[in-house]
């Protein structure tokens, strides 16, 4: 009998840095020893896929790009036949894996996972969004597992007040983690792959601080 493998969303707004997050992540945990495989979603096309597995990082039979042809949501959340199937065929063909990651089509603030199809879910932002995100309490922002606010570098750049977004979010997100990130740099990469190696590997990873 297989082992059990650890499977986590990643949903958020199109453009929020849903796959860029991927790209930073994956070789992070495959360096450890991780095995890891990756679903994407997509309306029409599979570029989400493509996109990873032009990286390089990971074989390209452990990235399978699922076109939902629906409402993102629906994929992850009502309905998600078609990403089970995908996840099925990955555990069959690497039964050593330790983790799926199953990244959702990009929608609206109102997206979350069904836990039918993952143990945990990180729910991606940018703060060129604005700095009002916080405080509209979309259901993807308030109930996710993790909250990641990306891009903290353009907030100079977009008018948002960064320093507003730190002290409204955790007023919202009831004691639930948020990190902020940068992809380009790496800041707050290395607590996003603490986080998965306590919740979802239970790897125990020191005392870093997973709340702002």
């Amino acid at each position: 009998m297989n082992k059990s493998v650890a499977r986590l969303g990643i949903g958020g707004p199109v453009g929020s840095g849903k796959t860029a997050l991927l790209e930073c992540l994956v070789p992070m945990l495959t360096q450890q020893g991780i095995e890891v495989a990756v679903v994407t979603n997509d309306l029409l096309t599979t570029e989400d896929a493509d996109r990873l597995k032009s990286k390089g990082f990971l074989a390209s039979a452990r990235i399978i790009g699922v076109e939902t042809g629906s409402c993102p949501h629906t994929a992850i959340r009502e309905d998600p036949t078609m990403n089970l199937l995908a996840v099925k065929d990955l555990e069959l063909l690497y039964p050593q894996l330790d983790l799926i990651f199953i990244e959702s089509g990009g929608d609206n603030l109102a997206s979350t996972f069904s836990y039918d199809l993952v143990d945990a879910y990180i729910f991606v932002i940018d703060v060129g969004a604005g700095d009002d995100i916080p405080r509209k309490n979309g259901p993807g922002f308030v109930q996710a597992d993790l909250v990641v606010i990306n891009k903290i570098d353009i907030a100079p750049y977009v008018g948002a007040d960064l320093d507003l977004i730190r002290q409204q979010a955790p007023e919202h997100r009831r004691g639930k983690p948020i990190i902020y990130t940068n992809c380009k740099t790496g800041e707050g990469l290395e607590t996003v792959k603490d986080f998965i190696l306590e919740t979802l590997l239970f790897e125990p990873v020191g005392a870093n601080a997973l709340k702002d």
